[in-house]
């Protein structure tokens, strides 16, 4: 199973042609990610940050298609494909009425209070491997 979520483009994502500004797709990925830390592995930043840990973006590979315009809703899904022992690599692509707008790779790394990576908590790992298994099958 995937994680999809949908967002509206607002002013403050374009730019002055009134299109998204290419750094605010990469604000749109972290907070799709996040959403899917927070619903699904039941683990939030909000927790994490308080805890002194965090899952920094290690990595980020896009290919952005067509241009997105304010009072669009790009329809994001967000999918687990690969666990490591400290990492875990998603895909993550934005739709607007079934037109690719974007796909990105990010690799997240799992971080301890010290700033180094660390493998996954247990919980955590499981929450993600049974999320890639969904979405493999």
């Amino acid at each position: 199973m995937s994680y999809a979520r949908s967002i509206r483009i607002e002013f403050n994502h374009c730019d002055p042609a009134g299109i998204v500004f290419y750094p605010r797709y990469f604000e749109m990925t972290n907070s799709v990610c996040e959403n899917f830390f927070r619903e699904v592995v039941g683990y939030s930043y909000h927790a994490m940050m308080d805890d002194g840990i965090g899952v920094p973006t290690a990595r980020v590979e896009t290919d952005f298609r067509a241009p997105s315009r304010l009072g669009e809703v790009l329809d994001w899904l967000l999918v687990v494909e690969r666990v490591g022992g400290s990492s875990v690599t998603i895909r993550l692509e934005a739709r607007c009425g079934g037109a690719m707008r974007l796909v990105a790779r990010l690799v997240l790394v799992w971080i301890t209070p010290e700033g180094r990576p660390a493998r996954w908590p247990d919980r955590v790992r499981a929450m993600l491997v049974a999320h890639q298994e969904e979405a493999e099958a």
